[in-house]
């Protein structure tokens, strides 16, 4: 079973489910719901909205929540690279590539950034275009410039 709950944020309404004692999805406000989820906060998801709203404050660099998100397992590898940049840095599709041993694989590694189940948490904001520019973002490119925004400001600090 999988249980969900929403919580109000900076960013709009976020949906954050569980199943397993594990975070497995976040839905951003308009996302499509899965029909099978049961609107439950579990002491999991408390957890998980806490350390959300934390970050989304600047008081949280890095989340200790269990993420059991649900992929290839070039999926979970590149998603496994993404959780290792550093909060306040951005890396390119190229670097990414280069760091999980396939340079050819832009195009895969941006199929698997687009499909990571659980932005923020898996901070898939992080990567952006070679050349520098923000590329495309389940949240709205709004959303990952704000939380790229976000992290600059408070990375300094």
């Amino acid at each position: 079973m999988k249980n969900m709950f929403f919580y109000q944020t900076d960013i709009g309404k976020i949906g954050i489910a569980e199943s397993d004692n594990a975070i497995m999805s976040l839905y951003f406000h308009g996302e499509d719901i899965p029909e099978d989820a049961v609107v439950h906060e579990t002491e999991l998801l408390k957890e998980a909205g806490r350390q959300l709203q934390d970050y989304l404050a600047g008081k949280r660099r890095d989340f200790t929540l269990p993420l059991a998100p649900a992929g290839t397992e070039f999926m979970l590898r590149v998603w496994e690279v993404l959780r290792a940049i550093p909060y306040g840095e951005t890396r390119s599709y190229r670097k990414i590539a280069q760091i999980t041993g396939n340079q050819k694989a832009s195009r895969a590694l941006g199929l698997a950034n687009n499909r990571n189940p659980i932005p923020i948490f898996v901070p898939c904001h992080r990567v952006i275009g070679t050349n520098g520019k923000l590329t495309g973002y389940r949240g709205g490119l709004q959303t990952k410039e704000r939380l790229l925004e976000l992290e600059k400001q408070h990375a300094a600090l």
